[in-house]
């Protein structure tokens, strides 16, 4: 029994012997994958370098100057931040990209989770799939129109004098309602806000009923045999199931909110006075109309950093989410 249990530890401090060899011997075929990936990943990073990081790195050192985009640019240190900081048009910018992520961002994923889920469970199962997914093509059209011609056909529909929702609000006797919708500071905001919710609705409704399809039908056939609701369904299966969609969206909504610029230059061009007024249009004012390329770049970093910082906390609540949920 000795000299086999002897044996029996010999054999057992052997494979450890053996890993370092192993590693050893992998090591630089390992090494030489890597390589390879990165002949595949080169022109990206290049690409990225060229469009992304130089230009980003141009804007920021341009922030510490005055110049008007022509002659030589004059250091001025934080002079521009120092200005932008007590500037009430910025602060006034950044309380409305506050209102135009309410409507980019959360107002359509509430929404788009209501309408995925009502789609996917009573619409799929009462009129088939095809009637489904003709209602969610639907929503989605807002998403590939261009902005421009989304633009220019709401503002055609709210125009005060021969818009068609005054017209219709007129005809239903229900004049006293009518408003000058883009032109009064204090219905312009919400104006936009309507149409962005309008545009943005349909891209929450697709990636959430692509991700309810994910979801296991036995649970629900569970939670019908315990006598559940629609409600308790769609609150304790269907919308914990999906959580990383609605981290997504609320990623890539949140993010276009903070950059929007082309639907305000098409609807109200930032007015009336400053009442629709964000960052990215506040900064190409700057740039284009007052030739004040040095401040405009300074309100461009202080957006992007912003954004960046932004979407690292979402990043970072998703992975705790992922760690706690174990998805």
């Amino acid at each position: 029994m000795i000299p086999s249990a002897v044996g029996g530890g010999a054999d057992l401090a052997s494979p450890p012997a053996a890993e370092p060899r192993r590693r050893t011997r992998n090591g630089p075929r390992r090494s030489a994958r890597h390589r390879g990936y990165l002949v595949f990943l080169l022109p990206g990073i290049v690409l990225s370098t060229a469009v992304i990081v130089v230009p980003v790195l141009m804007t920021l050192g341009i922030s510490f100057t005055r110049w008007q985009g022509i002659g030589r640019p004059e250091w001025i240190g934080l002079d521009n931040y120092t200005r932008l900081f007590s500037d009430a048009n910025f602060w006034a910018s950044f309380r409305n990209i506050g209102l135009v992520i309410v409507a980019m961002a959360v107002v359509p994923t509430l929404l788009g989770l209501l309408l995925a889920s009502a789609l996917y469970d009573h619409v799929g199962k009462a009129y088939g799939g095809r009637a489904a997914s003709a209602l969610r093509s639907g929503l989605y059209l807002p998403q590939i129109v261009p902005v421009a011609v989304t633009g220019i056909i709401w503002a055609w529909i709210l125009h005060p004098d021969y818009g068609a929702l005054n017209s219709i609000l007129t005809d239903l006797h229900l004049e006293t309602l009518a408003r000058n919708w883009l032109g009064d500071p204090k219905y312009a905001l919400y104006s936009v806000m309507a149409v962005l919710i309008w545009m943005q609705l349909g891209y929450p409704v697709v990636m959430f009923m692509a991700g309810l399809q994910r979801v296991d039908p036995e649970l629900y056939e569970a939670a019908d045999l315990d006598g559940a609701s629609w409600w308790q369904r769609f609150t304790r299966i269907a919308v914990p199931l999906i959580r990383p969609e609605v981290y997504v969206v609320l990623v890539t909504t949140t993010i276009a909110g903070l950059k929007i610029f082309g639907q305000i230059f098409v609807l109200t061009r930032g007015g009336p006075g400053n009442a629709t007024l964000v960052p990215s249009y506040f900064a190409y004012r700057n740039f284009f109309e007052r030739a004040a390329v040095g401040y405009g770049s300074a309100i461009s970093t202080v957006l992007t950093v912003s954004i960046v910082l932004l979407t690292y906390l979402f990043l970072r609540l998703q992975t705790r989410d992922e760690r706690l949920g174990g998805w």
